[in-house]
């Protein structure tokens, strides 16, 4: 029977190398010129450092950011910039994680979307990823046209397609 995965990774020498692009782009740029700015990726529990002076001079270094990742074909949503930053001393500092895998209650989102569409396929989850299984591949070009369609705010990939 014909499957594909759903999973929800982030290749960390990809992400090592949009983030020494946007440190290298940084320490050219003017308006960064004589200011501290640290930027720093913790390659372990994938989290991004970011330390810099004002609050204006962080949104511009989550923009550079944002645009060298998709660049390096990272999606946006692959970064969690719901923490807020905080003042330390005469820098503001912020944690960005980096979402890496499904977490269970992102795999229950995705099952319930396929099963509430009413297609016939079998889902499944198997740790950090979710598992489509259906009789035609036709059924499951529709589940990741669906998942596509969907916003469900996760960077997702297809993989493992077998038929």
């Amino acid at each position: 029977m014909p499957s594909f995965d759903i999973s929800s990774k982030v290749d960390l020498q990809t992400l090592d190398n949009a983030i020494n692009t946007v440190t290298k782009e940084i320490s050219t740029r003017f308006d960064f010129k004589n200011s501290p700015v640290k930027i720093e990726l913790n390659k372990k529990d994938f989290v991004l450092h970011l330390e810099v002076e004002s609050d204006m001079k962080m949104k511009q270094v989550i923009d550079v950011v944002i645009s060298r990742a998709m660049k390096q074909g990272i999606e946006a949503s692959a970064f969690n910039f719901e923490k807020d930053a905080y003042p330390s001393g005469k820098t503001v500092k912020k944690e960005v994680p980096v979402r890496n895998g499904l977490k269970q209650e992102d795999s229950k989102k995705i099952v319930k979307l396929i099963k509430d569409s009413g297609m016939k396929v079998q889902v499944a989850i198997m740790d950090d990823i979710v598992r489509v299984t259906a009789k035609k591949i036709d059924d499951l070009q529709e589940v990741i046209s669906l998942c596509r369609a969907s916003n469900l705010g996760l960077p997702l990939q297809f993989i493992n397609m077998k038929s």
